[in-house]
């Protein structure tokens, strides 16, 4: 079969059958594109001379792919004129082992060749989060009662109550906010349903100052901005009541650091690490954590750990007697 052809099926499986997001389908489809190109192009030798039959170098049918162009392929994102950061060569030969291990499924392949190829190791990044202080002052400097502000504020203390992710926040709708109703031992609980990727879902609990925010978005400023647009059951509106983008969401985080005189850069990940480092320095436990945050392995999640060790170290260095040489 063609590479095209069976890159085109590949797409299609992802986007029907597994369901995954247009965003996740587009990124699969210029991974793979950059490589179909490479293939074209690049000679591929193999080290044991016999992975390919005919030993061509460009590849254009799905059965002739090899291993050795698939390590050939990340050796040349690694080692171009403008290389590929790491992290940027592994999410490259994710989609591409993605393919393979799909091609090999429908019989395409006799071997699926990506199975033993691994991206180079990326140095190990500690995520940024800022104090609990700077947090409430950067929610405190969006004020006012106006629907944009309302808005902005409901926004903003929904990502640091839920540590979701900025496109986790703009995808939610209206139902997607629940609460029990107020009973004997006093009020309900208030929890969002959150859905991340793979389309996996996931409840976390809703603060009481997220709460508040939201319940006067709510019935303050989201009809304003509703009356303004067709009918969408979306969480969060722009200026013309269709759904918030993300683009318009990041804005909002810029312009509330602005106000704030924020000197550090602060990103919608800002919220999702600080929610996650302050529930950690609070006694939380890594693998509630990691199911809040939607994490499929606990391994990504204990990086936080190494954030809030690393300020122990620190702590104890500075305020315990015997600690520091004389």
């Amino acid at each position: 079969m063609a590479l095209a052809q069976a890159t085109e099926s590949y797409l299609r499986h992802v986007a029907i059958e597994r369901g995954l997001s247009q965003h996740t389908v587009s990124a699969y489809r210029r991974d793979l594109a950059v490589f179909a190109e490479w293939l074209a192009d690049a000679p591929v030798v193999d080290s044991a001379g016999a992975d390919r039959a005919g030993g061509a170098a460009a590849v254009d049918d799905v059965g002739r792919l090899a291993r050795a162009d698939v390590a050939g392929f990340v050796e040349h994102l690694a080692t171009r004129p403008e290389p590929l950061a790491p992290r940027s060569i592994a999410r490259m030969l994710s989609s591409v082992r993605s393919f393979t291990a799909f091609a090999a499924g429908e019989g395409w392949l006799p071997l699926d060749p990506g199975t033993a190829v691994r991206p180079p190791k990326a140095p190990m990044r500690l995520p940024k989060a800022i104090s609990v202080h700077d947090m409430e002052r950067l929610l405190g400097a969006v004020v006012g009662d106006d629907p944009v502000q309302l808005r902005d504020r409901a926004l903003l203390e929904l990502l640091y109550a839920t540590g979701a992710r900025i496109s986790e926040a703009v995808g939610l709708s209206v139902d997607d906010v629940q609460s029990d109703d107020e009973g004997p031992d006093g009020p309900g609980v208030s929890v969002v349903r959150v859905t991340g990727k793979g389309n996996k879902q996931r409840i976390v609990p809703l603060g009481s100052f997220a709460r508040a925010a939201i319940d006067a978005y709510l019935v303050r400023a989201r009809p304003v901005f509703a009356a303004r647009g067709p009918s969408t059951p979306a969480l969060f509106l722009g200026a013309r009541g269709a759904r918030l983008s993300r683009q318009s969401a990041w804005l909002v985080i810029q312009a509330a650091a602005a106000a704030a005189d924020f000197e550090a850069h602060v990103s919608p990940h800002t919220f999702r690490h600080s929610f996650a480092t302050h529930l950690l320095e609070g006694g939380a436990d890594v693998r509630v954590v990691q199911e809040l945050l939607g994490h499929a392995s606990v391994a990504t999640t204990q990086i936080y750990t190494m954030v809030t060790a690393d300020m122990l170290r620190d702590v104890y260095q500075t305020a315990h007697p015997r600690a520091r040489r004389g």
